[in-house]
């Protein structure tokens, strides 16, 4: 079996919550598989581009996830000491990733990059 390139790690806030951990368990058994799939992809894969992952800039990166019922999931991530660093997870509902869903994971992404 091949080894992973960049092993996905999730973003710890200062209290210790995995908000992306949080938000998976929230979705039902069928939905988180398909998700962990295609981080599982982007981990063995790396890089990798469309249709499974694609750059939204200042180094972000979504794994794209399409679900049952026609849902769509979208994992916001930043590559951070050769690990994928799952910063966001939320349901897509508009044809463009909303600001404060990429602003939420920007501000995740540098809290991340001060914690050295």
């Amino acid at each position: 079996m091949s080894t992973k390139r960049v092993p996905a790690k999730f973003y710890q806030t200062e209290g210790g919550n995995e908000p992306v951990r949080e938000w998976l368990k929230r979705l039902d058994v069928l939905e988180r598989k398909i998700v962990g799939a295609d981080i599982k992809t982007v981990e063995y894969g790396w890089p990798i581009g469309m249709p499974t992952c694609r750059s939204m800039g200042k180094g972000l990166y979504e794994v794209r996830s399409n679900l049952p019922n026609g849902k769509i999931a979208r994992v916001l991530f930043c590559m951070f000491e050769n690990h994928m660093i799952l910063l966001h997870g939320f349901i897509k509902k508009t044809q463009k990733t909303p600001a404060k869903e990429l602003d939420l994971a920007l501000k995740r992404k540098s809290i991340l990059e001060t914690r050295r």
